[in-house]
């Protein structure tokens, strides 16, 4: 087991007018920290006292005896990873150790993230609330007396202002080094149960310290308690739209027609299904037919079957549907909602539905998905989403489209909300999940954290479910593990396309310098069509 690898395994989870586009869809493209999930809420009593860790928990043992054969350390009150110091190169044992918890106990635990030079806010807890209120969270820290780092769990009472997603008590951090391992206590609860850290013999070729962390076969593993995510049930088979297993339809959900041409399944293969596309030129103008046509025939002829796009404006269906019709491919088409208030008669929603039913090109259809990430945005009631996808079915299928519906967002939005009703009227569930959100995510283990959140969506409204965006950006700010960058890209595309490629959408075809760089100076260069060229 070598160091980092040990340490990871110990850390604990952390409008038509191209002159008006920029602003009137600036959060179409807007990727933002969208991926945290961490809620106030806790699974178990929780203990909202101060409560002081052991001391020194991230200071060094003693070293260990000469022939470095075992180093086992004192009995731990909960099942918190033990940290192991390696002084020298060695093999070293480390016994099993069994703790049992008798009654459910929130502490402090120590993970790790390695991160360049520079000032870094890390911790905190990140809660998403919905409306305008007070939260009391139990938040993690340390404290030196004496020279001695002691970890703290305290709690802290913050106004939520509005709805939306709020980190509360973060820390900050300057590193002077290039790069430079640092400690992130972070909370974490512990159930009632046995638990047990197995016995671990692993070679050192440096001196490191290793977390050996515990797991129990009574209680849920240790993980925050403010990630309130049901257990996914298992991924079901790729669909055809007379069968997948949904809900029990409502009463004023009316049944969806067949395909006249059978049941198209969705998903690609090779690691390449979808790509997104904007007919959206550098300045933000709009691009015209030619230009529209020698990007559709690149992307494919680097092997991807399906386009998706957001909204109507730009002429984005007359122009890119021709080409995709051109090239011989399908197309992902949406209703684009972008303001608060999702009303079925809005004119923004009226003039989407109408453009797509004078189009009306349904044999280059795959998939409708009504709205991006408006449950996150706040831009939509899940009622207010429920009735909208009713009411854009009704038109559409009225017109003569009989394929699938979804509509897409974040996993925090999916498991934050009770969105039944949206299950019941959609055919597959979609997610946007971006790696690069999640601070504890390297480029290279992106593609299993893009898998993990899919498998939460489709648990949540047991039906299939696909990516209908991810990637990772070039260029911005890091975000502890998760740096930016052209390699970096490179390895996190590859990444999420070897693990479910068949199933996802790349998010995007050229990076859009047009837009805002956002708080994370990454919102002009998620561009990875060059990854794929052929």
């Amino acid at each position: 087991m070598k160091a980092a690898a040990a340490a990871a395994a110990a850390v604990l989870a952390v409008g038509a007018s191209a002159s008006n586009h920029r602003h009137a869809h600036q959060a179409l493209f807007e990727k933002r920290g969208h991926n945290a999930s961490e809620v106030c809420v806790p699974g178990c009593t929780t203990i909202w006292k101060t409560i002081t860790g052991e001391a020194g928990l991230w200071t060094p043992l003693p070293p260990p005896p000469a022939t470095a054969t075992a180093w086992p350390t004192g009995p731990a009150v909960v099942p918190t990873p033990i940290p192991q110091v390696c002084p020298t190169p060695g093999t070293y044992t480390f016994p099993a150790t069994t703790i049992v918890v008798t009654e459910t106990t929130t502490v402090c635990a120590a993970s790790t993230t390695v991160v360049p030079s520079g000032t870094w806010t890390l911790g905190g807890v990140t809660t998403v609330v919905e409306t305008a209120t007070t939260v009391v969270c139990p938040y993690a820290t340390t404290k030196t007396e004496n020279g001695v780092v002691t970890s703290v769990l305290e709690t802290t009472t913050y106004v939520c202002p509005s709805a939306g997603t709020y980190t509360i008590a973060p820390y900050t951090t300057i590193v002077t080094a290039a790069t430079e391992t640092v400690v992130v206590p972070v909370v974490s609860t512990y159930c009632p149960g046995t638990w047990t850290a197995p016995a671990v013999v692993t070679v050192v070729e440096t001196a490191t310290v290793i977390y050996c962390p515990f797991s129990s076969s009574e209680a849920p593993a240790p993980a925050p308690t403010w990630a309130p995510a049901p257990p996914p049930a298992p991924a079901p088979a790729v669909p055809t739209w007379d069968a997948p297993p949904k809900p029990a339809p409502t009463e004023d959900s009316k049944p969806k027609p067949k395909p006249e041409t059978g049941s198209p399944k969705l998903g690609g293969s090779g690691g390449k299904w979808a790509m997104t596309y904007t007919p959206y030129a550098h300045d933000g103008q709009c691009k015209g037919a030619d230009e529209v046509l020698s990007d559709v025939k690149k992307i494919a002829a680097a092997g991807f079957t399906t386009l998706r796009v957001y909204s109507t404006d730009c002429g984005t269906l007359p122009k890119v549907g021709a080409a995709a019709k051109e090239c011989g491919l399908s197309l992902i088409i949406g209703i684009f909602i972008g303001e608060v208030g999702c009303d079925n008669a809005s004119p923004d929603v009226a003039e989407q539905v109408s453009a797509i039913k004078a189009w009306a090109e349904w044999d280059l259809v795959k998939l409708v998905v009504v709205a991006n990430e408006a449950l996150f945005n706040g831009f939509c009631s899940v009622s207010q989403l429920r009735d909208l996808i009713v009411h854009v079915k009704s038109e559409l299928s009225g017109a003569g489209y009989g394929g699938p519906y979804t509509t897409t967002d974040v996993v925090s939005a999916w498991i934050g909300n009770d969105v039944s009703s949206i299950c019941s009227v959609i055919d597959v569930v979609g997610t946007n999940a971006h790696a690069y959100f999640n601070a504890g995510t390297t480029p290279a283990d992106a593609g299993k954290f893009v898998a993990g959140q899919l498998s939460i969506v489709e648990g949540v409204c047991n039906l299939p479910g696909y990516i209908m965006e991810t990637g990772w950006p070039t260029s911005g700010n890091c975000n502890g593990a998760a740096c930016p960058g052209v390699s970096e890209q490179a390895t996190a595309i590859s990444s999420i396309k070897a693990e479910l490629g068949e199933k996802v959408v790349f998010f995007s075809y050229t990076d859009d310098p047009w837009k805002k760089p956002g708080s994370c100076n990454c919102e002009q260069h998620w561009g990875c069509g060059q990854l794929f060229s052929a």
